[in-house]
Formats: structure tokens, sequence, C-alpha cells
């Protein structure tokens, strides 16, 4: 049976901590952009690609 450390290490579980992660930080950035951030330094803070950001801010308005 698998314990908490057996699942973290798993692939699955990895893959879904990461969406999950970005999905959080995506979830940030129209409230980043309201306290006036650029693209690109919402880029930079949250280590996500410029384009990514562009594309949050512009499905989020």
């Amino acid at each position: 049976m698998f314990g908490a450390n057996e699942l973290k290490q798993t692939r699955f579980y990895q893959d879904v901590f990461a969406e999950g992660k970005q999905e959080g930080k995506l979830e940030t950035i129209p409230r980043l952009l309201g306290l006036g951030l650029s693209i690109e330094q919402i880029a930079q803070v949250l280590g996500l690609d410029e384009q990514l950001v562009r594309q949050a801010a512009q499905s989020k308005s």
C-alpha cells in the first residue's frame, strides 16, 4: 500500500501538484494587474512566460 511519501514521488502526483501551482499563479494575475504591475513584472515575479501571462490577462478581462 502507498504511503504519503511514496505517493508524493509518483509522476501523477507531481504533475497534478505542478498544475495546481500554476493555476494558483494564473488566478493572481488579474489582482496583480489591478495593483499596476506590468505583464513583464508579473511574469518575472511568478516565474511564468510573458505570453502565458498575456493570455491569462486577456481571458480574465
